[in-house]
């Protein structure tokens, strides 16, 4: 736990009992604060009263004496309209803050020149964060991996030199954490997102850049360059003064880190060298996933890893769970677990990846179905439908693709499994990415993504994928 003294000797409103609210609370009281807590679940307000907090109906308090309002990422700050606590606190002169900038404010007073590492981009954050944490501890370091991308920052041990903190942060995040200075800052890509959240794509934009333009004066902003937000956000960095790392996978750079036929070369001066290959990766196949090596392999290299380090650390990510993630082989047929694949824009990198695909797709349906995907529907040598949407599925593949309604998970990894060893292929694929949400036979995607792997490992003669980690200096 990191305690935050920085508020010691004043009250402090927490709204949102979550898990990241609850570790903020803890953090507060441990550093000699008092805190006030709510929420609008009394479930959750019930959890805060027996680990020991004053709870209040917050609407109903003075709010005269607070020094400010730690509010969860999951209320609104703008739009389509400020949270009621944040209209209260304004109202009362009080700051309103996340728990990512008690983080910054600690990490300032008590260790300001410690690795810290901030990663954002509407796509892409929670794998090259798991990257980038995966990569620091092959070197040798002491990594501290947490935000978004599941363990609350707070709850992770406090910054000191020589400890690195790699944390994710969404869009609302970054909102809530006016003084974000991280020494890295990533931003990975901009498209159309959350606009219910930010009112307009513009607003996400701006709020995205925030995040890269904070670091701190020697620091590094890496900036994926690929659409038009990010390019422009990296030239207004660089014109203010700050150092600027470009990267791109479509097109060659001047100045920067780009990927070309699976290897990641650095450009200055006239001159490139190789830094790293990716090309036989499992676990950083497709073009979004040569984004995301080239991003966190730019990163290990500004905090000094050495590129023999950064090649091994990267052979060895295992991938994250529920994300292209492979499960087993039989014989030549991998089976790839992308369960975190729910709509249609995910299931494309999926699909993007591979070459003969047995494709297991359905759940509960979104909006637009899988017409996207239709320039994919080449490399899908059969689909397996299952769930609400398996007949909607069905219409859109028609005649395009072979398909069979499987209904259930396992009946589909049964009869995928079969026809993939059948089929005489050299690589084929037994793929989950649903381009659906589980929400109709499953609680969640990891519940879901489980099912799937608990039904190949069971299937006979499976052998499950092991990537070895070895250690570097």
């Amino acid at each position: 736990m990191i305690p935050v003294t920085s508020f010691a000797g004043k009250t402090v409103a927490v709204f949102g009992l979550g898990g990241s609210g609850l570790a903020s609370c803890h953090a507060l009281k441990a550093g000699g604060a008092e805190v006030i807590a709510g929420d609008d679940s009394a479930d959750n307000v019930a959890k805060a009263a027996q680990a020991g907090f004053m709870t209040a109906d917050l609407r109903k308090v003075s709010w005269a004496n607070f020094a400010a309002l730690v509010l969860t990422p999951g209320a609104p700050l703008t739009h389509p309209a400020p949270h009621w606590s944040v209209l209260a606190a304004r109202e009362a002169g009080v700051e309103v803050i996340g728990d990512i900038e008690l983080f910054c404010r600690e990490r300032r007073r008590h260790a300001p020149d410690a690795p810290f590492v901030a990663i954002t981009g509407t796509n892409g954050k929670s794998t090259t964060t798991a990257l980038i944490a995966h990569l620091m501890r092959f070197a040798g370091y002491d990594t501290q991996m947490g935000g978004n991308i599941g363990t609350a920052i707070l709850s992770l041990e406090p910054p000191r030199m020589g400890r690195v903190h790699v944390i994710e942060m969404s869009s609302y995040q970054i909102d809530l954490c006016p003084s974000l200075d991280p020494s890295v800052g990533i931003l990975l890509n901009v498209s159309e997102d959350h606009i219910d959240r930010h009112g307009t794509v513009e607003h996400y934009a701006a709020v995205k850049e925030r995040l890269v333009a904070g670091v701190q004066p020697h620091g590094t902003a890496i900036v994926g360059v690929d659409d038009g937000w990010s390019r422009n956000t990296a030239d207004r960095i660089e014109r203010s003064g700050k150092r600027v790392v470009r990267i791109s996978v479509k097109n060659p750079l001047a100045d920067g880190i780009y990927v070309e036929r699976e290897t990641i070369l650095r450009a200055a001066g006239g001159a490139r060298t190789e830094i790293a290959r990716i090309g036989g990766i499992g676990s950083l196949r497709g073009l979004h996933n040569a984004q995301n090596a080239a991003c966190a392999a730019a990163c290990a290299l500004a905090l000094g890893v050495s590129t023999e380090v950064l090649q091994n650390g990267l052979r060895s990510f295992p991938g994250l769970a529920h994300r292209m993630e492979q499960v087993g082989r039989r014989g030549n047929v991998l089976f790839v677990n992308d369960s975190k694949g729910t709509n249609a824009d995910a299931a494309a990198h999926a699909l993007s990846s591979f070459a003969d695909i047995f494709w297991i797709a359905g759940g509960k349906p979104k909006l637009g179905g899988i017409t996207g995907l239709a320039e994919f529907f080449p490399r899908i040598r059969k689909a397996y439908l299952i769930g609400e949407a398996a007949q909607e599925f069905a219409g859109t593949l028609g005649d395009r693709v072979p398909h069979e309604i499987s209904e259930t998970l396992d009946v589909a990894v049964a009869n995928a499994a079969r026809d993939a060893e059948a089929s005489g292929l050299a690589d084929p694929v037994v793929l989950l990415s649903p381009a659906c949400a589980s929400f109709d036979q499953y609680r969640n995607f990891e519940i879901r993504g489980a099912a799937f792997r608990d039904l190949v490992t069971a299937l006979p003669g499976v052998k499950p994928v092991v990537v070895v980690a070895r250690e570097g200096g």
